[in-house]
């Protein structure tokens, strides 16, 4: 059964130690950022960042309020971008049967800029990221880690609860039981697409309080066959350019 990371945005106070953690364990180098009025920083993520704890402020009913999204690659159960991966470069983004985790392989240098800009675009959470090579980057759910026994950095690091793990049922049985406590004060509190993703989010308002892709179309069969039309039409037609 595949390992899940419930993510209680309820629980979250933005101490971002799941952000640096996730950058300390990859040993990803420094951002230049400049203050552009947000404690949010970097503003998105980026080749040095697989993790960002995204903020966001609205005022409702007079009174202002902070919402907090520790954005991250959400492993999907279906991955659309392992899918489109494969349709350049077989094995290019890998999924771990025992553990669920999608992640970027070796075999991923061999896509071109434009492939892995193609890849990008089959998320619909906005995650995968390109480097100045062209080359594909994102979370891991820290594979190597989790294959040893370990806890993901971003879990290990976290000291509000806002960050679990562990096997899907126990983590979809937590995020039920959470969701039931959190709507007594947050009525529109809500799971973002459990069934679709081994990273879950629970919201205590609309998604739209959040960020743009905290919930997304979901993307098992039918958004399968049509990334991988889309992704397919590039390579085909230079095939065809070669035969005539």
């Amino acid at each position: 059964m595949s390992k899940t990371i419930f993510i209680d945005t309820s629980r979250c106070t933005a101490c971002r130690g799941c952000q640096l953690a996730c950058k300390e364990w990859y040993e990803l180098p420094a951002n230049i950022t400049l203050q552009k009025g947000s404690h949010q920083n970097p503003p998105d993520l980026n080749p040095n960042n697989y993790k960002l704890v995204r903020f966001f402020e609205h005022k409702i009913d007079g009174v202002v309020r902070w919402f907090f999204f520790p954005d991250q690659c959400r492993h999907c159960v279906n991955p659309p971008c392992k899918m489109v991966g494969d349709s350049y470069v077989d094995g290019a983004l890998a999924q771990d049967e025992a553990t669920g985790a999608v992640y970027v392989t070796p075999k991923a240098a061999q896509l071109t800029a434009e492939q892995g800009e193609d890849v990008r675009q089959a998320c619909p959470y906005d995650i995968p990221r390109l480097n100045a090579e062209g080359k594909l980057t994102k979370c891991s759910m820290c594979f190597e880690r989790i294959t040893n026994g370990k806890l993901p950095a971003c879990v290990a690091a976290c000291p509000t609860g806002t960050m679990n793990f562990g096997e899907r049922s126990a983590m979809l049985a937590l995020a039920e039981k959470r969701l039931l406590d959190v709507k007594k004060e947050f009525p529109n509190a809500m799971l973002a697409n459990p069934d679709d993703v081994n990273v879950i989010f629970l919201l205590q308002e609309q998604p739209g309080r959040y960020h743009t892709t905290a919930v997304a179309e979901a993307v098992p069969a039918g958004y399968s066959r049509k990334s991988l039309l889309a992704s397919l039409a590039r390579p085909l037609k230079a095939m065809a350019r070669e035969l005539t």
